[in-house]
């Protein structure tokens, strides 16, 4: 009986998965529309959560209509968000929300930034997207296929660290997060290290422009949207250990090859 329930559970996401796409396009759309008109302005309001990190206006409309619009549209689906918590979040349908990824990046106009959001089905990632609006940029994936402004994507076939384009957000973070790890080692073996971090990071790797990220803490609004991306692209994700993404709190994500590769230096003897 358990078997089939999972099998009907399994066919209802296909059944809608188109209907449930373009809603995420339409999100997404809305979404571009605030934040872009945001970001022409010259100041930004800012203010300092409990945990230290920064939250803006343009986070907080663009959450509350995303809530607004997935509540019209879908009102038995959950909803989990950065700025405004969670709402029903073991129901079937639970949509994960962050608003902009990369406030930071946001407030100094830095277009590395992104809207960030995806759903999951009975606890599992089925779908998400990365939009930058600035670039109108929009990567969106299913965990079979990817498609980058409608395009199929796939990640690099880049074999080796020492040919590759490693990304981070905050080196600082990598150092203090995980004093156990031969960071130093995979930094200085990649070819080249750039901090183009954030969610704008995975899309450069889901559509082949990097070919390594790194990320040393993520949240689960931060984490659910990106497995679907990543994965529909043919990347390896898994934790900074080598474990199953889905409840990391840390992400390695590269073609399977450079992913051993990385993983195994990430986790070699520090000299």
């Amino acid at each position: 009986m358990e078997n089939m329930r999972e099998y009907s559970r399994h066919m209802i996401a296909e059944k809608h998965m188109e209907e449930l796409r373009n809603f995420a396009e339409e999100l997404a759309d809305t979404a571009r529309k605030i934040v872009a008109g945001y970001h022409a302005r010259f100041q930004t309001e800012i203010e300092i959560k409990q945990d230290g990190t920064p939250v803006t206006r343009a986070d907080k409309e663009c959450e509350r209509e995303l809530r607004r619009l997935i509540k019209a549209k879908f009102p038995s689906h959950g909803i989990i968000g950065e700025e405004f918590g969670n709402e029903r979040e073991d129901t079937e349908f639970v949509w994960s929300l962050d608003p902009i990824d990369g406030t930071k990046s946001f407030v100094a106009r830095v277009a590395l930034y992104g809207i960030l959001f995806g759903l999951l089905h009975d606890g599992k990632p089925l779908l998400g997207v990365i939009d930058q609006p600035i670039t109108r940029e929009r990567i969106v994936g299913d965990g079979r296929t990817t498609r980058y402004n409608g395009t199929v994507v796939r990640v690099a076939e880049t074999p080796c660290v020492e040919k590759a384009l490693l990304l981070t957000t905050d080196l600082l973070d990598c150092e203090n997060a995980h004093a156990d790890k031969n960071w130093g080692a995979l930094l200085h073996r990649c070819r080249l290290f750039r901090t183009w971090g954030d969610c704008y990071a995975y899309m450069m790797v889901a559509n082949g422009r990097a070919d390594l990220m790194a990320d040393p803490i993520l949240s689960p609004w931060d984490l659910f949207p990106l497995l679907p991306i990543l994965q529909g692209a043919g990347a390896r994700v898994t934790d900074w250990n080598g474990n199953d993404p889905l409840h990391a709190t840390s992400i390695l994500a590269a073609n399977p090859r450079l992913h051993e590769d990385a993983l195994e230096i990430l986790n070699s003897p520090q000299s």
